[in-house]
């Protein structure tokens, strides 16, 4: 049986689109230990799925693992296929969260999109899937909400 080959280390393609896209876990090294890792991915960019305009957005996905660990690069390709996909912020941002926690079975996941104004509305979203342990620290995401000017 041969292992499956990761995106990491080869030349991989931008994925056209979310469905289109993979996503690689690794096996974690610390399964027996409560921790939290974070992405921090500030250039996210999707499509208005009505005006096909771009919408942006600063995403935070923090997750307590298990088993698994998702392959960063893999998840920067995922998260850069929206750019040309058209969906609402709550639709991005949802989906994401329930793809990662599928795909990894964390013992917590969440996720936070900050979206930028636009129409002068910005909209931010959260999910959040499992409990959060509470032995693991959890800091605030650190993304303030908007104020406009002030």
């Amino acid at each position: 049986m041969t292992a499956k080959r990761l995106s990491l280390g080869v030349f991989v393609a931008q994925p056209s689109s979310p469905a289109k896209a993979r996503l690689d876990r690794v096996a974690n090294p610390h399964p027996d230990t409560s921790y939290l890792a974070r992405f921090t991915f500030p250039e996210f960019t999707a499509l208005c799925p009505v005006t096909l305009q771009p919408d942006f957005a600063i995403v935070i996905i923090d997750y307590v693992p298990n088993k698994w660990l998702v392959e960063s690069k893999s998840l920067k390709l995922y998260l850069n296929s929206f750019r040309n996909h058209g969906a609402f912020h709550e639709d991005c941002t949802v989906a994401i969260g329930k793809r990662l926690a599928n795909l990894l079975r964390p013992r917590w996941l969440r996720i936070g999109g900050y979206f930028h104004p636009r129409g002068g509305m910005p909209i931010d979203v959260f999910w959040a899937s499992g409990r959060q342990p509470a032995s693991v620290w959890v800091p605030d995401q650190g993304v303030a909400g908007y104020r406009a000017r002030g």
